[in-house]
């Protein structure tokens, strides 16, 4: 459809209406408006920065090191590595060493001395959504991975105090006698017993147990599966060993018999060899045996160490 020419603006008034239309724009309330756009540029440019992506390093993060049940890392490898990560500014700005903690699956890596790589690959590290891991260091550790062990070990107790000056220990029993060990191959192979903690005998000088005592052992890898004992302490006086020479008479002969005790003090100080009865037999090859019979005060607290015929007699 055709427009008259005669409605057609002129060139006149094209020239006033573009003329009013930029002075509207351009010169009206010109102050607000530039406000307005600055405040619109800077919204932009926050906008965009904030996505722009970052790189950011976090120093000191924690390092743990996965293995199988029948295996360990025995030696002493770095526990913690730096990372480099990249991702929105936002979240990487507010990223915390403290709060994340890089896992190494090591449970396919056979027993050995090994170097293993750190890669972003090979490592399990939960990053927020939009960050990502670049980087790792160092970039290898070296890790000594032993097979583990398990044996039993006879328990020895520690003890710490004195008992009196006139008193002895004649005998300590640990129930159970031997505790299981689970450890590395390595220590193991090095154990000879297992320790149980101090027991206080100061000025003990009676017979006691003591229940419950809680096993020590130094290796940190090393796991007690049995972890306390009970130990029975026998006390008594101090014992002496006393000898005496015993005339005894034979159907050929006199006979002397060197008889030697061990026992308490109090028991062996006062005894005389007429106290003692002696009797000589011969066995079928005709070796000849000195019996000694004690007697019934001392029976099962004086200990016979020796009876010896000596070889000339009248």
């Amino acid at each position: 459809m055709l427009i008259p020419s005669e409605k057609l603006p002129s060139k006149e008034e094209r020239q006033i209406f573009f003329s009013r239309l930029f002075r509207k724009i351009f010169l009206e309330d010109w102050l607000t408006k530039l406000v307005a756009l600055l405040i619109t540029l800077a919204l932009w440019y926050g906008v965009s920065g904030l996505r722009a992506p970052k790189t950011v390093r976090l120093r000191a993060v924690a390092l743990n090191l996965q293995v199988s049940n029948d295996v360990e890392v025995t030696n002493a490898p770095v526990t913690e590595v730096d990372i480099v990560v990249t991702g929105d500014k936002r979240k990487t700005e507010t990223l915390n060493s403290r709060d994340f903690t890089v896992l190494l699956d090591l449970t396919n890596v056979q027993p050995g001395d090994q170097m293993i790589n750190l890669t972003p690959e090979n490592v399990n590290l939960q990053l927020p959504s939009g960050v990502k891991l670049d980087e790792i260091q160092p970039s290898k550790i070296a890790v000594k991975i032993e097979t583990v062990e398990e044996r039993e070990f006879n328990v020895k107790a520690e003890t710490e105090g004195n008992v009196p000056e006139n008193f002895e220990i004649y005998d300590e029993v640990v129930t159970p006698a031997k505790v299981r060990v689970r450890a590395p191959s390595s220590y193991i192979k090095s154990l000879n017993f297992v320790s149980t903690e101090k027991i206080n005998i100061e000025n003990r000088t009676a017979d006691f147990t003591e229940k419950q005592v809680a096993l020590s052992i130094s290796n940190p890898k090393a796991t007690l599966l049995d972890t306390a004992v009970d130990v029975y302490f026998r006390i008594g006086e101090k014992r002496i060993e006393k000898s005496f020479t015993v005339a005894v008479k034979t159907e050929e002969k006199t006979r002397n018999v060197k008889v030697t005790l061990y026992g308490a003090q109090s028991l062996l100080q006062n005894l005389e060899a007429e106290n003692l009865q002696i009797s000589i037999t011969k066995n079928d090859a005709g070796n000849e045996t000195a019996q000694v019979n004690l007697p019934d005060e001392l029976q099962g607290k004086v200990q016979v160490k020796e009876a010896k015929i000596n070889s000339s007699g009248s």
